[in-house]
């Protein structure tokens, strides 16, 4: 799923959690060992230093958006053009059920190391969940439902659709929605919505929700 919106967000909001961890644990280490008793919160300069040399990113992006065409909006055309928000469709879930899915990944090519040793042949097939913990449910349902997604998701879960605009949507709503990517469907083993994903050990558990189950989760909302 390395190229779906719901694993872009994530990377980017695990990758700024851990390096702000990491800062602030610096920060404290470097304050704790050069701070004495007399001094309290006075750092030192242990070792060599250079000036970063790297250009600012920030810079770098504000500089670029700048040179961008001021209508280029408009160049794109319709969301409803977009290929980008074109969501997957699934089937409606005629019963409740869950279900278990365990999402081997089979690699397409070989990987080697640095030296050329080969580390991993192509078709090697392994479960990602052996290595990663997903830090939150996917809950994934068509649009007329998205009412009884919004009232079922948690706040970390990721809140997914299967058609309609999901920038509207998320406009609409106050809260990110995301669009169904084929890849994930088929990586998911999904078929139906509403659905909620969620990861119990290696396995993914698929609990799917029927219309008796739906009815009962929308009067409960209100």
């Amino acid at each position: 799923m390395a190229g779906d919106p719901a694993t872009r967000w994530v990377a980017i909001a695990q990758g700024a959690l851990v390096a702000g961890l990491l800062a602030g644990a610096a920060l404290l280490g470097l304050t704790g060992a050069a701070a004495s008793p007399a001094q309290p919160g006075s750092t030192a300069t242990i070792g060599r230093t250079w000036p970063i040399a790297e250009p600012d990113a920030m810079a770098e992006i504000a500089a670029r958006v700048a040179r961008q065409p001021k209508d280029m909006a408009a160049q794109f055309g319709p969301r409803s053009n977009w290929s980008a928000l074109r969501a997957a469709a699934l089937g409606i879930a005629p019963a409740d059920r869950t279900r278990d899915v365990v999402p081997f990944y089979t690699l397409d090519t070989e990987i080697r190391l640095p030296d050329g040793k080969l580390l991993y042949p192509k078709g090697f097939s392994f479960n990602p969940l052996a290595y990663v913990k997903l830090p939150q449910r996917l809950v994934i349902a068509h649009p007329r439902d998205l009412g009884w997604a919004l009232a079922a998701a948690r706040p970390a879960d990721f809140v997914i659709v299967t058609a309609g605009d999901a920038i509207e949507l998320s406009e609409r709503t106050g809260r990110a929605i995301y669009i169904l990517e084929e890849r994930m469907k088929d990586r998911l083993g999904l078929t139906v919505a509403p659905v909620i994903v969620a990861q119990a050990g290696q396995k993914l558990v698929l609990t799917e929700f029927g219309p008796r189950q739906r009815g009962m989760e929308k009067a409960l909302a209100r």
